[in-house]
């Protein structure tokens, strides 16, 4: 079993307990020290108390467990606003939303969209696809080609 995975079934069950939702999970190095990063996500948000308690609530579990053999920081945050879209209710959430799309490659058809990164429309979406609306017109894409969907954040 693939460390994240392990590490996800031993805090997810305490995680819902505690009324937020596993989004994801990261090991990282960062500045030469290990780090378990656990992302949660709750329909009435998530503040720096809520990370404060399932922090104290997974630490035991992950100390008794043992799952990471070398030292490590944890640490819980929120998701963000600026979340990327990565699972079905992500996209769910944003349809009729403004995206931002950063492509690995710029379209073939430049009549839609200019570039690899672009703010769209967030029309709809299957389990390969999305579809997009710029003022250009409205175009489907393989999520596969997308390195990055995220809400559009305007900060004017």
């Amino acid at each position: 079993m693939k460390l994240l995975d392990r590490v996800k079934e031993l805090i997810e069950p305490t995680v819902n307990d505690l009324g937020f939702e596993l989004y994801d999970l990261e090991y990282r190095k960062e500045y030469g020290n290990w780090e378990l990063l656990v992302f949660i996500d709750s329909p009435e948000g998530v503040d720096l108390e809520s990370c404060e308690r399932v922090s104290r609530a997974i630490d035991p579990i992950l100390d008794e467990a043992d799952p990471i053999e070398q030292a490590y920081l944890l640490t819980v945050s929120s998701v963000g606003i600026d979340r990327p879209l990565k699972l079905p209710k992500d996209f769910d959430r944003s349809i009729g939303q403004a995206v931002d799309v950063k492509l690995y490659a710029a379209p073939k058809d430049k009549t839609l969209c200019s570039g690899k990164n672009f703010t769209a429309k967030l029309l709809s979406h299957d389990g390969e696809t999305f579809t997009v609306e710029t003022e250009k017109g409205s175009f489907t894409l393989p999520k596969k080609a997308a390195a990055l969907i995220r809400p559009h954040i305007d900060f004017n």
